[in-house]
């Protein structure tokens, strides 16, 4: 998840659709919304080895569950990618919540688990990272149709954006109305708590709602699109074009309590 969603094109149409989403939105993306923590951990599994992976998978899942219900994290996720690349994460998984204490406590008990050392894993290649966000939002429930986005993006040098305004009256507000219309299950605007990337990276995750939600994704794009030119430029004045790159996922499980 951490090297890629959305192409410049389909970035820059969000941003003309905010125009009229932020008008109907225009409170509720605006408050500043708690900080959330995401532990995300991406595996290259060797193909032969996709049945065994996946029974660790299952196992940390029903541990994440019952984190979650405890009240220790706020959500939990597992992934399976579609984009393969040579070299590239396979499988992966992520769970969020409101302080890096609670999200340590999560993480451990995961290390303690039988699965921890199986052989699947020693054979696999393995990336951890941590991430926050303050531009999110999301259905509570469990779901299991959705498909993962990832966009990574680098800020221009130099650029500024104060409190984020252009980044929420834009970008977040267009997410906003893709939320509340059905086609979202999730999306957050994330950068790195601890960084393993340039500190100027950030990235845009959404979960869409089944197959039909990429479909509606890129419909509402089309339909909302040309009609804000002042936020477009205001949001490539804040992005270099270089080094961006994208990611697609199937969403296993998926659960936002």
């Amino acid at each position: 998840m951490r090297n890629r969603i959305i192409g410049m094109g389909v970035v820059l149409c969000l941003l003309g659709a905010a125009g009229l989403a932020s008008l109907a939105l225009g409170q509720s993306s605006g408050a500043e919304k708690p900080v959330i923590y995401t532990y995300v951990s991406e595996w290259t599994v060797p193909r032969g080895m996709w049945a065994a992976y996946q029974k660790i998978d299952d196992a940390d899942n029903e541990l994440l569950g019952k984190t979650l219900n405890e009240g220790t994290i706020s959500s939990w996720g597992s992934f399976t990618t579609l984009t393969h690349q040579e070299g590239e994460p396979t499988h992966g998984s992520w769970f969020s919540a409101r302080s890096m204490a609670a999200l340590m406590k999560t993480l451990e008990a995961l290390r303690a688990t039988p699965g921890a050392t199986d052989a699947v894993l020693g054979a696999s290649k393995h990336w951890d990272f941590i991430l926050q966000s303050r531009d999110y939002n999301y259905h509570p429930g469990t779901f299991k149709n959705g498909y993962l986005r990832v966009g990574r993006w680098n800020r221009r040098p130099g650029s500024s954006d104060p409190d984020g305004k252009i980044m929420k009256s834009t970008l977040v507000a267009s997410l906003e109305k893709l939320l509340a219309d059905g086609a979202l299950h999730f999306y957050s605007v994330d950068e790195e708590t601890i960084h393993t990337e340039d500190p100027g990276t950030f990235w845009i995750v959404i979960i869409t709602n089944g197959p039909e939600g990429l479909d509606k994704f890129n419909a509402a794009i089309e339909e909302m699109g040309r009609s804000n030119p002042a936020g477009i430029a205001g949001f490539q004045g804040l992005i270099e074009g270089k080094g961006h790159r994208d990611f697609l996922a199937r969403v296993n499980t998926v659960t936002y309590k």
